[in-house]
C-alpha cells in the first residue's frame, strides 16, 4: 500500500534558533528572481525530526508594511509546501538533512504564480547540486 504524500509544513520543518544562525556560515546559495536563497546540507542524524528545514524572510527594508511582509511569507510558504516533495524524497534517499533560507529580495509585492515558479526553480537547483 503506497503512502500518500504529506503537503503540510510542520514546526519541525521550519528552521529556527541556532540552526538558522549556522546556515549562513559556509553555505551555498544563489539568486532566482525574486529570492536570494542559501542552503547547506549535512548527514542526517538521530536528532533531526525532518529531512529539510526551511526559513522564510521578507526584510523590512524592502517591504515596509507588516501586512505586505506577512502576505509574501504566506505565499512563499504555500509555494514551498506544494513543491517540496521531490526535495524531501531525494534528501531521505541520500540520508541528508538540508537547511534552506529563502530571502525575498525585491521592493514590490509579486503575484503567487511568480513566487511559485521561483520556489520550484530554487528547489530544482538544490536537487541538482546534491
Amino acid at each position: 500500500m503506497a503512502t500518500t504524500p504529506t503537503y503540510g509544513l510542520s514546526k519541525a520543518e521550519r528552521l529556527r534558533g541556532k540552526s538558522a544562525d549556522l546556515l549562513f556560515k559556509g553555505s551555498k546559495g544563489g539568486f532566482v528572481y525574486p529570492y536570494r536563497f542559501v542552503y547547506k546540507s549535512r548527514p542526517l542524524t538521530d536528532n533531526d525530526q525532518a529531512t529539510v528545514s526551511v526559513l522564510f524572510s521578507v526584510p523590512k527594508r524592502n517591504i515596509k508594511r507588516a501586512v505586505g511582509r506577512n502576505l509574501l511569507k504566506r505565499r512563499s510558504r504555500e509555494a514551498y509546501r506544494l513543491a517540496k516533495l521531490e526535495l524531501n524524497r531525494l534528501a531521505a534517499e541520500r540520508g541528508l538533512h538540508i537547511d534552506i533560507a529563502l530571502i525575498y529580495s525585491t521592493k514590490e509585492i509579486l503575484d503567487y504564480s511568480i513566487l511559485s515558479n521561483a520556489v520550484k526553480n530554487i528547489l530544482a537547483k538544490i536537487c541538482r547540486s546534491l
